[in-house]
């Protein structure tokens, strides 16, 4: 197993390596002169881009330009985002805490709520039920979550004012974090506010939450109930579910103990993928929602040409990845003792 383990670490620097500079290769398709600009303060120096561009070796190859990132980024250096204003590794420091805040809010509902849809629809297949969920699972898989998410404004934010629209925390409760009222612990405004025993900053961050946190759900949840569904499908057909039917066990406890435990092996890997998904939706979400998370970062880094952003967040999406796969591998373990890794 530990061998398993160190062979998976190892490979993550050659991982990196490769997304960066593919990412780098990419990005020489935009005009060096429009990459320049994204290097620009002020209209000002717009003169001045030829030397902006032998200045910070836009015109190299894309060998040299790579290699020179790279040097940096091994001194800890992930260069300077120009779309932040900061340091990129400062920016990621900064805006991770709340993508992750908004992640975890998101994963736990979604998971839960899935797989109990999911497992609801194969115990009651043919039925009523089965096709409701199915039609929710379909409506859900064909729904954009830009779209979903600028009708949540419309009618929450816009129309009936009931939610807050951009944001992670209103003016009032800004001003307790900048005050030090709210002492910054982890990042996450929601643990933050609880541990500094104030309610009122809680319950407004998690208002804030709920509009990306159902967008981000609703998305993701066609695929994982479909597989659960299948999964649970098969697990119910098998013959040791019909062996404990035959012995007289009730039906409750062989779908919760034997069908939906031997179904979890798909059910963990649809659960790990919706995590790499909630990464890449998150992009969509807090830019919509003017979240400040490191997705939407990302996604002005990207607009604007600010490599290094780019490159820092291609880092940090393919670190979580590779971390989440290997999770995953030993999660199997302890669901399946028959799996094992030499």
């Amino acid at each position: 197993m530990l061998s398993f383990v160190l062979r998976r670490l190892m490979a993550l620097p050659l991982i990196l390596l490769a997304v960066t500079f593919l990412i780098v290769l990419v990005m020489q398709l935009i005009p060096v002169e429009q990459r320049a600009v994204a290097y620009t303060t002020d209209l000002a120096q717009l003169a001045r881009i030829p030397e902006i561009i032998k200045t910070n070796h836009l015109d190299a190859s894309v060998f040299e330009q790579y290699w020179r990132w790279l040097g940096l980024a091994l001194g800890g250096n992930l260069g300077f985002s120009r779309t932040s204003g900061q340091p990129v590794l400062e920016t990621l420091l900064a805006r991770f805490p709340a993508t992750l805040e908004l992640t975890l809010f998101t994963l736990v509902p979604l998971i839960g709520l899935s797989v109990w849809l999911g497992s609801k629809a194969a115990v009651q297949r043919g039925k009523t039920a089965d096709a409701v969920i199915r039609v929710i699972a379909v409506v859900s898989y064909s729904t954009p979550s830009f779209v979903l998410g600028v009708w949540l404004l419309v009618i929450f934010y816009g129309a009936l004012n009931l939610l807050p629209g951009t944001g992670n925390l209103s003016n009032d409760s800004a001003i307790y974090l900048l005050t030090g009222e709210v002492k910054r612990v982890t990042g996450m405004v929601t643990i933050d506010a609880l541990l500094s025993g104030r309610l009122d900053v809680f319950w407004d961050a998690v208002k804030h939450l709920i509009m990306p946190v159902f967008t981000l759900m609703v998305v993701g949840s066609a695929g994982l109930i479909k597989g659960t569904r299948t999964s649970m499908l098969e697990a119910l057909n098998s013959d040791y579910i019909r062996t404990a039917r035959a012995k007289g066990i009730s039906e409750g406890m062989v779908i919760r103990k034997h069908a939906r435990r031997n179904a979890l092996l798909t059910v963990v890997t649809l659960a790990g993928l919706s995590v790499s998904g909630l990464l890449q939706g998150a992009v969509i979400a807090e830019t919509l929602f003017g979240y400040p998370g490191v997705g939407a970062w990302a996604a002005q880094a990207a607009a604007l040409g600010d490599l290094p952003g780019v490159l820092g967040f291609a880092l940090l999406a393919a670190t979580i990845v590779v971390v989440i796969n290997l999770a995953l591998d030993l999660a199997y373990t302890v669901i399946d003792p028959r799996v094992r890794y030499g």
